[in-house]
Order: structure tokens, then C-alpha cells, then sequence
């Protein structure tokens, strides 16, 4: 796979609208009236699966679906606010692309892609608030898309980095993280509390499972997924924005 594959610029540079765009229809799944498909949330129907099979009763699956998502989205902003700590939030939002220096610290000495990766687990665990069919769309678009902006990234770094950024892509898995790191720490600080800010938006939504998960009602679960996405709104417009790049 190369840059044939990669998302275009127009792509890369509207990335959050195309991710909101994801999610938006993974919980509205328009088509389901359409095609008389169940708009049950995911967290009933696994459940419910989960209980008729005999293995676990209907708390006790309702319990281990929420567990399991909360799992993914503590994983997904964990690696998230990690990976945007070292890279710095200004980049992590700008609209282009950027390469003054080739990081090889934090979770990038484990895996190339640590936001792209804590993107996806973040959107499996978050799908269980959606019908079953938006579930699916979503994780599918949103896993197709990370692998389209990673192989955007490639040939720009390459071209940026030259023959050390060819042999840490050797090294360093584009998305599974090795258990252990596979380069040599480059020594750039972590910005903890801008990574934690720059990512509130994850961070909200773990709060949101692990506080009002237990009520079982995911309406409630759903408007703290919304307040987090306000609260992120409002912290982007204040953080510093990374010059823009050709």
C-alpha cells in the first residue's frame, strides 16, 4: 500500500469533520427505517446475545459489555493524550501536515501511529451507544480512514526524514504497538497538561462510561459524549495553533 491509497489533502486537511461526520451518522443510522433494522443500542443487543447464550445473565453481560468499553476508551485517550504530549496538541490539530523534527519518543518508539490507533479503540468502545448497523459503518469508516491518513503521512515524512525515518518505519509497527520500545529514546520532553487538554474530549468520554455507565442509560452517557465534544470545541479555540506547512 502507498500513497495511492493515502488520504488526499482535502481529507487530511478536514479530518476531524470527516471523523464527527462518522460518528454523527453511526448514531443517527438514517438507513434503518429504510431497511427495518433494529435502532437498539449495540450495549442492549450484545447483552442480550450475551445472556441468551446461558454464559452470563442479563446484569452480568450488561456489566461486561460496559466494562469492555470502558477498557477501549480508557486505552484509546491513554494513548491519545500520550501520543499528543510529544507530538504537541498544535499539531495534533493543525489542518497540514508537519515535519520539523522526527519523533521518536513516548509511544512513538512502540508504534508509528499512537492517536490514529487510540482513534479507533475510542470508537469501538464508544459504538456500543449506537444501533448495531451505525456501529459497524462507524468502526469501519473510522478504521479505513486512520489507515488512509497514516498512508498519507508515510511518503511526506519520507521525503521530510529521508533514509532515517525509512529505517525507524522498519523498526517501529504502523499500528500494533510492540510490547517493548524498538528505537532509541531521541530525548524530547512530554507536555502532559496540554496533551491532557488538547484530548479532552477522550478524556470525557472515559469520565462520562466509568461515572454514569453503571445508570445503564445511555442517553445520559450520550449527552456527556456531547458535553465532552462542546468542552473540546471550546479548548481548541484557545490552544495555539501550529504554523501551516506547504
Amino acid at each position: 500500500m502507498g500513497a495511492s491509497v493515502g488520504a488526499t489533502k482535502f481529507e487530511y486537511r478536514f479530518r476531524f469533520f470527516f471523523h464527527a461526520l462518522f460518528f454523527a451518522l453511526g448514531f443517527w443510522a438514517p438507513w434503518c427505517e429504510a431497511l427495518g433494522w433494529t435502532r437498539l443500542r449495540t450495549w442492549l443487543v450484545l447483552s442480550s446475545w450475551l445472556s441468551r447464550t446461558g454464559w452470563l445473565s442479563f446484569i452480568g453481560a450488561t456489566n461486561a459489555v460496559l466494562i469492555a468499553a470502558i477498557v477501549l476508551v480508557t486505552l484509546g485517550a491513554w494513548l491519545r493524550v500520550w501520543g499528543a504530549s510529544y507530538v504537541g496538541v498544535s499539531v495534533v490539530q493543525s489542518p497540514s501536515m508537519h515535519g520539523e523534527a522526527m519523533l521518536a519518543d513516548g509511544p512513538y518508539r512502540r508504534t508509528r501511529n499512537p492517536l490514529y490507533l487510540g482513534t479507533i479503540l475510542h470508537t469501538i468502545g464508544l459504538s456500543i451507544l449506537m444501533p448495531p448497523s451505525g456501529a459497524i459503518f462507524c468502526i469501519v469508516l473510522v478504521w479505513l480512514f486512520q489507515i488512509r491518513l497514516a498512508l498519507a503521512e508515510e511518503p511526506f515524512l519520507t521525503q521530510k526524514f529521508g533514509e532515517p525515518y525509512v529505517e525507524y518505519r522498519k523498526a517501529v509497527p504502523r499500528f500494533l504497538p510492540s510490547p517493548s520500545p524498538q528505537v532509541p529514546a531521541a530525548g524530547k520532553r512530554a507536555h502532559w497538561l496540554q496533551g491532557f487538554f488538547g484530548e479532552i474530549y477522550v478524556v470525557g468520554v472515559v469520565i462520562t462510561f466509568v461515572v454514569f455507565g453503571w445508570n445503564f442509560n445511555a442517553t445520559t452517557m450520550i449527552r456527556g459524549v456531547l458535553i465532552s465534544l462542546g468542552a473540546w470545541l471550546i479548548v481548541k479555540a484557545l490552544l495555539p495553533r501550529a504554523k501551516e506547512t506547504a
